[in-house]
C-alpha cells in the first residue's frame, strides 16, 4: 500500500465525526439494537444533518409502552420525518404526575410534531422546580443537570422565558468544571452526556455555553467519531455519541 494511500486512509480515520460512528453502528432492520437507542441515534444523526437510513421504520414498527418511552420514540420519529399520528393522541392525553421526566419529553416530543404544549403540561413543570433553580427525575426529588437541561429546552420550546429559565441556567453553571464540562450532581465528576445536555440547554435559553464545554467534548471523541462517557469511564459509547451529536451541532431540543 502506498505512502499516499496511507495518508488518505489516516486522514479520513482522522476526520470521522459522530454521524460517521452512529451510521456504521446502524443495523439491517433500521435500528440500533432496541427502540430507546434508535431513538437516541436518529435524534443525533437528525441534528447532524445525517441521512437516518431506516431508523424511522424501525421505530413505526415499535409499541413504547412507558410514558417517557412513547415520547421520546414520537420526537426520534418526528424529527426525521414521520409524523407520529399513532402516538399523538397518548401524548395529548398525558397528565402530570410523579415523574417529571414524562412532563419534560411529551412537552418536547408535542412541539417537536409541531403540536401547542398544553398548558397543564407547562404548568405542572414550572411548579416542580426546585428552590436551587434545577429540576429532578421526579417530583420532590433532588434535582440534576440533565433533567434541569432538558426541562430548560421544554419551557423554551413552549415559550416560557423569564425568571424560571434564568434561575434554571444559574443552577446549571453551578455544575462545570475545571475541565470544561458538566456534571450530573455536585461533585461526580464531569461527562459527556451532561455536557451535551448543558449545552442543548444553554443554548436554548439563548446563552453561549462557552468554548471550554464544546472542547471537554472534543477531547472525548475518538478517531472512528465515538465519544467515550467521560475521560475515567468507557461505556455506553453507542448512547453517549447519539446524545453528544445535538449539541456538537449545536442544536437544542426540539430539533428545526
Amino acid at each position: 500500500m502506498g505512502v499516499k494511500l496511507l495518508a488518505a486512509l489516516a486522514a479520513a480515520v482522522a476526520l470521522a465525526t459522530p454521524a460517521d460512528y452512529l451510521q456504521a453502528q446502524q443495523r439491517d432492520d433500521g435500528g440500533f439494537g432496541d427502540p430507546q437507542i434508535t431513538a437516541w441515534a436518529t435524534l443525533g444523526l437528525v441534528a447532524a444533518g445525517a441521512e437516518t437510513g431506516g431508523a424511522a421504520d424501525y421505530l413505526a414498527r415499535q409499541q413504547p409502552q412507558t410514558a417517557t418511552d412513547v415520547a421520546l420514540v414520537a420526537m426520534a420519529r418526528a424529527a426525521a420525518g414521520d409524523r407520529p399520528d399513532d402516538l399523538l393522541p397518548r401524548l395529548r392525553a398525558h397528565k402530570p404526575g410523579k415523574l417529571v421526566n414524562a412532563t419534560i419529553w411529551t412537552i418536547l416530543a408535542l412541539r417537536q410534531a409541531g403540536e401547542p404544549a398544553p398548558s397543564a403540561l407547562v404548568q405542572a413543570l414550572l411548579r416542580a422546580q426546585r428552590p436551587s433553580g434545577g429540576w429532578s427525575w421526579l417530583v420532590g426529588g433532588l434535582p440534576d443537570s440533565n433533567d434541569t437541561a432538558a426541562a430548560i429546552q421544554a419551557l423554551r420550546a413552549a415559550g416560557v422565558r423569564g425568571k424560571p429559565i434564568q434561575r434554571a441556567v444559574v443552577f446549571l453553571r453551578r455544575h462545570q468544571n475545571r475541565d470544561g464540562g458538566f456534571e450530573l450532581t455536585l461533585d461526580r465528576g464531569s461527562d459527556a452526556p451532561s455536557t451535551a445536555w448543558a449545552i442543548q440547554a444553554l443554548l436554548a435559553a439563548g446563552t453561549e455555553p462557552g468554548a471550554a464545554a464544546f472542547a471537554y467534548l472534543r477531547r472525548l471523541q475518538r478517531q472512528d467519531g465515538s465519544v467515550r462517557y467521560s475521560a475515567r469511564y468507557d461505556s455506553s459509547r453507542l448512547w453517549t455519541t447519539a446524545q453528544v451529536a445535538p449539541a456538537l451541532a449545536r442544536r437544542p431540543f426540539p430539533l428545526r
